[in-house]
């Protein structure tokens, strides 16, 4: 008996679906987004191309960090203030300036502080590590080729009148592509409590009152019991929750994103998928 045919892989899918042969970039993203429409790909997956797309398309200049929001190390400070600059930040780069910001001598790692703690000689302007210059209108596409031959993980942006605009580093420019690459202190603060992401999902800061969660989610929670979602999550669970632990609430699904032994700091909220596990539970 011959055997059954094979389900056609994704890749085969996907080829028989451009079959038509897209004349320009934006009939490609429309079969990739009709590909996504038949569950031929997931949003993660459509999300990431769509981002390695546009990456050539972008310069330096719309993703850098302003000049103004630079984090930089002075080579005329003490040693100790330094470092308790780089615990606050919490980088592991920082550029060294002289008399300013438009004079940088160098990268400082912060890894590099070590040696004066381990007995060793240690002096900071020999320490740096060289700085690379780029324009503000480099494309993306070429900046990452570059940082990847290189091994360079931060450029400094100058200006056309050769002074410093902003900087940016290789995470920058993955984020395109891949979306926010979430770490414990990745969180803009000036961006408010709930922030969306490109996949439509919220980061919600576990100190949001309830009130704010309220009004955002359009969900009715009361706060007699606790005032921020972070409790909330707590009273659910009974205790402090885990690290990728998930609650559903009110139809929103919840992973906290961030915890400690002490307390909750980060939430992700996917109301979509919290709907969607509360209509499959049995009545």
């Amino acid at each position: 008996m011959d055997p059954s045919p094979s389900r056609p892989s994704l890749l085969e899918r996907l080829s028989l679906l451009l079959l038509g042969e897209p004349e320009d970039r934006e009939q490609l993203l429309q079969l990739l987004r009709g590909a996504h429409d038949r569950n031929l790909m997931d949003a993660d997956a459509l999300s990431m191309i769509e981002g390695a797309l546009s990456v050539s398309e972008m310069q330096v200049r719309d993703i850098m960090v302003p000049r103004a929001q630079m984090d930089v190390v002075s080579i005329h400070d003490p040693f100790e203030k330094i470092v308790d600059f780089a615990l606050d930040t919490a980088h592991s780069r920082f550029p060294a300036i002289g008399e300013s910001k438009d004079d940088v001598i160098g990268i400082l790692l912060a890894k590099d502080l070590l040696r004066h703690y381990a007995g060793r000689e240690f002096d900071l302007r020999d320490s740096l590590r060289p700085a690379v210059f780029i324009p503000e209108s480099k494309r993306l596409n070429v900046l990452l080729r570059e940082f990847r031959a290189s091994r360079n993980h931060m450029a400094i942006v100058v200006d056309e009148y050769g002074g410093v605009a902003g900087l940016v580093t290789i995470e920058d420019v993955l984020e395109q592509i891949v979306g926010d690459i979430e770490d414990e202190y990745d969180f803009d603060e000036a961006a408010g409590n709930i922030v969306l992401d490109n996949a439509g999902r919220y980061r919600v800061k576990a100190t949001t009152e309830i009130e704010d969660f309220n009004a955002a989610f359009g969900t009715r929670l009361s706060d007699e019991a606790y005032d921020t979602v972070g409790g909330l999550v707590i009273h659910q669970l009974g205790r402090l929750p885990r690290r990728n632990e998930v609650v559903i609430i009110d139809g929103l699904r919840l992973q906290v994103l961030r915890a400690d032994s002490r307390r909750v700091h980060t939430l992700l909220v996917d109301p979509q998928k919290g709907l969607a596990l509360d209509t499959q539970q049995p009545s």
